[in-house]
């Protein structure tokens, strides 16, 4: 399965998510540490859905882009 993830990165480190898995967020200190756990959440996150016999939502996106804009 392949799912998108969004990465951010703030004063405290990295924060990332997975917009097709409501509430599956982690943080992490570095890049490759949120990186980890955002995996490990993903993964746990499917486990328990399965285990309690819900559906795996599939990702309606189709592209990623970024947008620079001048202010």
């Amino acid at each position: 399965m392949i799912f998108p993830i969004v990465i951010e990165q703030d004063e405290d480190g990295y924060f990332a998510q997975c917009p097709t898995l409501p509430g599956c967020h982690t943080h992490g200190k570095t890049y490759e540490e949120v990186w980890r756990n955002i995996r490990e959440a993903v993964e746990l996150v499917i486990e328990d859905r399965r285990a309690h016999g819900e559906s795996i939502p599939v990702s309606g996106m189709v592209s990623f882009a970024t947008l620079e804009v001048v202010a």
